[in-house]
């Protein structure tokens, strides 16, 4: 089996997480309101995979139920040699590990009209998996146009700012 490029020192960012996957439309289809890091509870293969980077956040999102909180829809995909003979579905629910009062404050705000929990980032950090989560408000199309206008103008402010450095 062929590894990656990169070694696993490369990957690690400035926090010291070792980032697998990130939801990058979240941050443009949402304003973050609070964030929180939790852990997984996850079966083997499946952390095998995301040691791979198998993992996609695309339609992920954060649920309480019965006093515990949970993430639904997270795909990872299935890790080949050790689910051949026991195969699981890519997009079961996996409960998030948080302290009981960090539940409970969730469960809180998500009720608040307008408010939703979005895992951010999926990593690693000190060989266990943890996500980030938003909890956040969703935006209309007209914030959306305000939030690509804003961003064309950072961009073209840093070409200026190159332009007239050289």
């Amino acid at each position: 089996m062929a590894k990656s490029g990169k070694k696993k020192e490369d990957r690690v960012d400035s926090e010291g997480r070792w980032v697998v996957a990130t939801n990058r439309r979240a941050r443009f289809d949402y304003e973050i309101v609070d964030t929180w890091e939790a852990g997984i509870q996850l079966m083997g293969p499946e952390v095998k995979s995301l040691r791979d980077g198998r993992c996609n956040l695309g339609d992920a999102f954060g649920t309480v139920f019965r006093g515990e909180a949970w993430l639904e829809k997270m795909h990872i995909s299935a890790y080949e040699p050790a689910t051949r003979a026991n195969p699981t579905d890519p997009q079961r629910r996996r409960k998030l590990l948080l302290h009981r009062s960090e539940i409970d404050r969730l469960d809180g705000r998500i009720h608040e009209k307008g408010l939703t929990l979005v895992p951010l980032t999926v990593y690693f950090r000190q060989g266990r998996a943890k996500v980030e989560l938003a909890l956040a408000r969703g935006k209309h199309r007209h914030d959306k146009r305000e939030t690509i206008k804003r961003r064309e103008g950072d961009r073209e402010a840093r070409r200026a700012m190159r332009r007239h450095t050289r």
